[in-house]
């Protein structure tokens, strides 16, 4: 057998073992995802809702990922790893901690932070949810439940990446059903004993700082922690695997008799309520995701058609690739108008849980539709990463799964339109009435 097997191994030809072409030698007649196409998804003018300063925000984050993220994304994509080159480039351009004023935040408006959002994931939607998870959710929980010590020693940091943060609440066992949390704070002298798991929670495995949320063994109530990375009893480590989202470092945390000290208890966060300050504003950001992901599938579908031969013709010239272009232009012009009204609502302190859920769902679902249409215009090349469509298709699922699921999120909606809830299933009846 290894004689047969050296053999065939000297048989064959030297280039069976070469790397791959660059697809640009490879596959001529369209330009890859690296070189990112224009944007021409805008087509009832945004720019036109936004300030100078929004405006000034888009643009400038606009350059920097077309120019500096886009021509590295496909890699680490593929290798599942987390591009740390980037952290300063976004530390550059000044958009953790969007909302929050002082404490070295740029205390933007909620529209320029969404519309920064919208850019970061037109590009890459990895990196948008790097960015959601320690500004929108981690910092914002900080701004917002901590006290002032904690933000002065915390926010200026993290306002400029050069300590990360992430945001732990989902676990194994509760997921849609967040507010059940089965890890435990047990009060001791000096501080709080954590007990318990966490899952799905991006950033983990390299953060420098964990917000955990953990149930009050007195009250039975949710309270709110800080934690640091080198805890005694703390462990992280990364889930593999994943079809989406593949260079978000999402992990599994274990919290092993773990002391936080008094000082990094979170004052503000008391009950599941008060999760769900930062999570109606996190909502709102996260629906500016899908957002940013259809303009950039459309922008490189634009682009594609118009390069791209067969029949002697551009593909952009047949009459069911425009329906289908049209049809996705559509859909993101409805999308921004809604994500633009639900900013609007959160400025003029109007936002409800159940605005903010069925934006959240909505646009997801329309994305959903608008991705797929795209990987169907690409044909073959529409599921190579190197296009741009195929890794936004796959990146869009657990964004449709995540900040609550379309089901859940559309059960928010409809407790609040009714006044009836209909999260949990009906009690089973004892005996049938037969």
């Amino acid at each position: 057998m290894k004689r047969k097997a050296k053999m065939h191994k000297e048989a064959k030809s030297s280039y069976f073992d070469m790397p791959a072409l660059d697809v640009s030698v490879a596959f001529p007649q369209a330009t890859p995802a690296s070189n990112f196409p224009p944007c021409t998804s805008d087509y009832y003018q945004l720019a036109d809702l936004l300030t100078p300063e929004e405006q000034a925000i888009r643009m400038k984050v606009r350059e920097c990922m077309e120019k500096e993220i886009a021509p590295i994304m496909t890699k680490y994509w593929e290798k599942a790893e987390f591009p740390f080159e980037i952290i300063p480039k976004f530390g550059a351009l000044h958009i953790a901690g969007g909302t929050i004023k002082g404490y070295g935040c740029p205390g933007h408006s909620i529209t320029g932070s969404a519309v920064a959002a919208a850019e970061v994931a037109r590009v890459d939607a990895s990196c948008s949810t790097f960015l959601l998870v320690h500004s929108s959710l981690a910092m914002l929980t900080i701004g917002l439940c901590g006290s002032e010590m904690q933000k002065e020693k915390y926010l200026p940091s993290l306002a400029e990446f050069d300590t990360i943060a992430c945001w732990g609440l989902t676990e194994p066992d509760y997921g849609s059903d967040a507010s059940g949390l089965g890890t435990t704070a047990k009060k001791v002298e000096g501080g709080w004993i954590l007990e318990g798991q966490k899952r799905w929670i991006g950033n983990s495995t390299f953060a420098d700082i964990l917000v955990i949320f953990a149930r009050n063994t007195s009250t039975n109530q949710i309270n709110g922690f800080i934690v640091k990375k080198d805890a005694p009893g703390l462990q992280c480590t990364k889930i593999e695997n994943k079809i989406g989202l593949r260079i978000v470092q999402n992990g599994d945390i274990l919290l092993k008799n773990v002391f936080v000290p008094d000082e990094d208890r979170l004052p503000g966060v008391n009950s599941f309520q008060d999760t769900n300050k930062v999570l109606a504003v996190s909502r709102v950001m996260v629906a500016w995701q899908p957002i940013g992901i259809t303009m950039g599938v459309y922008d490189m579908c634009h682009r594609y058609l118009k390069e791209r031969k067969q029949f002697g013709a551009p593909l952009a010239a047949f009459q069911i690739n425009q329906q289908k272009l049209v049809q996705m232009l559509s859909n993101i012009q409805a999308m921004i108008l809604v994500g633009w009204r639900l900013c609007k609502l959160h400025e003029s302190d109007k936002l409800t849980h159940g605005h903010a859920s069925l934006g959240k769902s909505w646009i997801t679902l329309r994305a959903r539709e608008t991705v797929a249409l795209g990987r169907e215009l690409l044909g073959g090349n529409g599921i190579l990463a190197d296009f741009h469509v195929a890794k936004a298709f796959c990146d869009l699922e657990p964004i449709y799964t995540f900040e609550g699921t379309y089901d859940i999120n559309t059960l928010v909606t409809g407790r609040e339109i009714t006044g009836l809830a209909s999260f949990k299933p009906a009690p089973a009846r004892q005996k049938s009435r037969l």
